[in-house]
């Protein structure tokens, strides 16, 4: 017969609770070591991602900008009066010297009003002739009576003389000598008056022709413009170069001052480029570009910058300082890069789609086995076109990824397949 112990039960819930506590210690353990285990990184297909690779030396500062090129000396052809497009000769981009017809205008009031004008030079040229014969009939008729005067006058002084040899003689009495001394000064008086009057005469012929000659200038003159303005009606390219322009069409009634057409030296050319206003205030006069045609490279400088911004840009013209590439014309869009400043022994990588100038950003680089990358924080300072300088986070050597990694924020670690 067994014999129960009396420590058994005892010992029963000893072993059982240090089976509980070893288990519940494995338990720990192990989520502890879960947790230390970092979690499943995402992979990335390597040709999906833009790596780069960090390095130190000069690099230079640049400021892009898209624009055209456009003629230095551009010609625009107005009209000169109202009329109406009767023929178009020529179309743009056609070659034209300064007598090139580009087209003919027509205006039938313009031709009358002329007609008129010429017709009035000839009246006018008309009354100056019949002026003309007027005031010398009169400057003859008034010679005739200072002629008769100056005879009057004459014979009186020679009876004066006789009288006053016989009064000397006492053949007559002294009342006569006085009447003939009388006559002769009256005579006198009326000599000198009319002596006065015929200069008068030829000064009031001369201003009267003049004046009349001074109408027939002035119808000149508008015969002259209306003339003028009826050779205007055939446009004249005016000058060497291209038609570049010609925003009219057949029948279409143009007022005074409508521009007809646009003439471009295309030999001379300069680059017109948009700058963002926000990157404008490091662009200075002089700092030289590079204009790129798709053709050809041009060296040029900036010669001027516009003072106000237009839809968020900022006009930059750039003299163009090398040889024109094949192709180069007119409108022609072009790429153009400005120099800001050179930067020697600097840290920079390319820059990044996200990269801002002066900002911090995490970013993944490269472990050495270069199949894992894990996220950095990374500060960025000056920028460039297509370089940026790194201030903080990475070393020259480091390699990076480049491209935007944004759907993978929520990973700190990626694995590049």
């Amino acid at each position: 017969m067994d014999v129960p112990r009396k420590d058994a039960a005892k010992k029963k819930w000893i072993r059982r609770i240090s089976i509980l506590a070893v288990v519940t210690a494995a338990i720990a353990a192990a989520t502890v070591s879960l947790a230390k285990l970092e979690k499943a990184a995402p992979v990335v297909e390597a040709g999906s991602v833009w790596p780069g690779e960090v390095t130190r030396g000069p690099m230079m500062r640049q400021e892009r900008g898209l624009g055209t090129l456009v003629a230095e000396e551009v010609l625009w052809i107005p009209a000169s009066t109202d009329g109406r497009v009767e023929k178009i000769v020529i179309r743009p981009g056609a070659l034209v010297g300064p007598n090139t017809v580009i087209l003919t205008l027509s205006n039938p009031e313009l031709q009358l009003t002329s007609l008129d004008a010429e017709y009035q030079v000839k009246a006018s040229e008309a009354r100056l002739l019949d002026l003309k014969v007027q005031l010398e009939s009169q400057t003859l008729t008034q010679l005739a009576e200072l002629a008769q005067i100056e005879s009057a006058y004459t014979q009186a002084k020679l009876r004066l003389d006789r009288d006053e040899a016989m009064f000397k003689e006492q053949l007559i009495v002294e009342l006569t000598v006085k009447l003939s001394r009388d006559t002769a000064y009256q005579l006198d008086k009326r000599l000198n008056l009319e002596r006065e009057r015929l200069r008068i005469k030829r000064e009031s012929v001369d201003a009267q022709l003049a004046v009349q000659r001074a109408d027939i200038d002035k119808l000149k003159a508008l015969l002259t413009l209306k003339r003028s303005q009826l050779d205007q009606l055939t446009v004249r390219a005016g000058a060497n170069g291209v038609l570049q322009d010609l925003p009219v069409q057949v029948g279409q009634k143009v007022p005074a001052g409508t521009i007809l057409a646009k003439v471009a030296q295309p030999e001379h050319l300069k680059a017109e480029l948009k700058v963002a206003e926000t990157r404008i205030k490091e662009v200075r006069i002089g700092q030289i570009a590079q204009i790129d045609t798709r053709n050809g490279i041009i060296p040029g400088r900036v010669s001027r910058i516009e003072p106000a911004a237009k839809e968020g840009t900022v006009l930059v013209e750039v003299r163009l300082e090398g040889k024109l590439p094949e192709g180069a014309r007119p409108d022609l869009s072009v790429d153009g890069v400005i120099e800001i400043e050179k930067l020697d022994n600097v840290i920079h990588v390319a820059r990044p789609a996200f990269g801002q100038p002066d900002s911090t950003v995490r970013m993944f680089k490269f472990d050495r086995d270069g199949k894992t990358a894990r996220r950095v924080e990374v500060k960025f300072g000056r920028t460039s076109v297509n370089t940026i300088e790194v201030k903080e986070g990475l070393q020259p050597g480091d390699k990076i990824i480049l491209s935007d990694m944004s759907q993978w924020d929520a990973h700190d670690r990626v694995v590049i397949k």
